[in-house]
């Protein structure tokens, strides 16, 4: 009986690590992407630097956590929503670590726009743009927390916000191409910035859709649309809005 409950509580505590892993992840995520940001936005290059650096800590917990997930499963043999947590600790810790790849890819963009000027409005809608990017990784780490199976599906809900401006400033960088070839170097870079922040709304959608896996059981609906209208823009005819972010 002792050795029943020994193996019990060893099993419990092994599963409160893996959840407590995850949660210490995401904040390391959250950090990655305020602080590239503002790296970018300020020109900053050494906090730039320490954001590269932080994503090796990050990877290195990925694989720290794929392991004892793996080694866990392999030992205990767990069912039903023991094994859902399990395996879906596995997928948010992938997602969290492209969200660190991304604030990463986003950091070493600071010193090639550096000596490039920058339209004021754009750097604000690329602020604005991961504020709700941070909001959505923020929530939807809170509803890991509660199990909240609801607000994960606010928080998929919540993505075409994201989307919606992506394209807004997407638009608004064509434009300013278009007008000054000079510019071009400057807001290609802002492009890449823009979609990476995209893509870290995606991934905390893709977060959202595996605590509604982890709590019910069943996958989400099918795929949720996405309002990135990025590509109409690039056909021929297509007519871009004047220079001045939308909304």
């Amino acid at each position: 009986m002792v050795m029943s409950e020994h193996i019990v509580t060893s099993y419990e505590d092994e599963l409160k690590y893996i959840v407590r892993r995850i949660s210490e992840m995401g904040g390391q995520a959250e950090r990655m992407v305020e602080q590239s940001v503002l790296a970018l936005t300020r020109s900053d290059w050494g906090l730039a630097q320490s954001v590269v650096a932080d994503d090796l800590l990050l990877d290195a917990a990925q694989r720290e956590l794929d392991e004892r997930a793996i080694l866990t499963i392999a030992k205990r043999q767990p069912m039903a929503i023991d094994l859902r947590e399990i395996v879906g600790a596995i997928r948010i810790s992938n997602d969290l670590e492209r969200i660190g790849d991304l604030a990463k890819n986003i950091a070493k963009r600071v010193i090639a726009v550096h000596d490039h000027s920058q339209p004021i409005q754009l750097v604000r809608g690329l602020e604005h743009l991961s504020e709700l990017a941070l909001d959505q990784l923020k929530e939807v780490l809170d509803a890991y927390g509660a199990r909240d199976e609801q607000r994960a599906m606010a928080v998929r809900e919540n993505d075409e916000q994201i989307d919606a401006m992506y394209t807004s400033i997407f638009r608004e960088l064509l434009t300013y191409m278009m007008e000054d070839p000079r510019n071009i170097t400057a807001c290609t870079h802002l492009l890449f910035t823009a979609k990476n922040i995209e893509r870290i709304g995606d991934h905390a959608t893709n977060i959202a859709e595996t605590i509604y896996y982890i709590k019910t059981g069943d996958q989400m609906e099918a795929e949720r649309p996405k309002d990135d209208r990025t590509t109409s823009l690039l056909q021929p005819g297509s007519n871009l809005p004047p220079a001045g972010l939308e909304g």
